[in-house]
């Protein structure tokens, strides 16, 4: 295993964790222009959630870009467009509800 993927590996454990602590985590790439997207939308829904920022090798081994995790045993919403579209349907809100991120 080389030191690049060591690091994204102990990158990928972090966020775990922090997935299981966290009622909503975005976990992007640094400087991602997608999770600061997909960050201000929670924001506007009145959610704080957890900003899992992983360097490029982190990235590459496998988290994509502005993916959301809200966690009522880690439900993963999935990417920027996933996220829209369940906001669009309807159904980001119960959702979110019921992980204890929003209390209205």
């Amino acid at each position: 295993m080389t030191a690049a993927m060591a690091a994204a590996a102990a990158s990928i454990d972090g966020v775990r964790r922090v997935v299981a602590e966290s009622p909503v985590v975005v976990v992007g790439r640094r400087g991602c222009c997608l999770g600061h997207v997909v960050k201000r939308l929670l924001q506007g829904l009145g959610v704080n959630p957890t900003v899992c920022e992983l360097a490029d090798g982190a990235a590459a081994a496998g988290a994509s870009c502005g993916g959301t995790a809200v966690d009522d045993a880690a439900i993963l919403v999935g990417g920027l467009e996933r996220l829209m579209a369940v906001h669009i349907s309807g159904e980001l809100v119960p959702i979110l509800k019921e992980a204890g991120a929003l209390w209205l």
